[in-house]
């Protein structure tokens, strides 16, 4: 009896903990807006050159409803601000993408002008298992390679190990 009650609580434990490396990271930092730059010192590369992002996580992007949005494009499209044939569009005004695959990101602006005057991001995705340690250095037309910012990355690799013995403990 003891053994089919406890199996569902390894199981949710498991799940949770192993869970944990994920995250929503908010475009643009705290202030979290997805518009034109305030001015030209600032852009989102560099904002997401301070970042770690890996597989698994999510990316939000906040802003207006029905005049702003967001599209995911190819490395060609983003340098040339083309915004015809995108991966994906987002129009909601709080979108959520998931960073599924590692390598270079690329997202722009929907609306007319807006990625000409500095409303794209690019960013590098690293895999869980290598976010730890270091970040794969993209090529030259990518960007400079996404540094450790922390050492969130093996907090939750210890959050998943407590996960599984609890489990385990709580199995046997």
């Amino acid at each position: 009896m003891a053994l089919s009650s406890s199996l569902p609580v390894t199981i949710f434990l498991c799940i949770f903990f192993l869970s944990v490396n994920a995250n929503e990271v908010t475009v643009g930092g705290k202030t979290g807006d997805w518009k034109i730059p305030p001015s030209s010192s600032y852009s989102f590369n560099e904002w997401a050159d301070k970042s770690r992002f890996k597989v698994g996580d999510l990316l939000v992007f906040s802003y207006e409803a029905g005049k702003d949005s967001v599209l995911q494009v190819t490395r060609e499209a983003y340098e040339k601000c083309n915004t015809t044939s995108p991966k994906a569009s987002y129009t909601d005004g709080n979108t959520k993408v998931k960073l599924d695959q590692p390598g270079p990101v690329y997202f722009i602006s929907g609306t007319q002008g807006h990625c000409q005057k500095g409303q794209k991001l690019r960013l590098v995705v690293v895999t869980p298992r290598n976010s730890a340690s270091f970040s794969p250095a993209p090529s030259p037309s990518d960007g400079p390679a996404v540094a450790p910012t922390s050492g969130a990355a093996k907090l939750t690799s210890f959050f998943g190990v407590v996960g599984l013995v609890l489990g385990f403990w709580a199995f046997f």
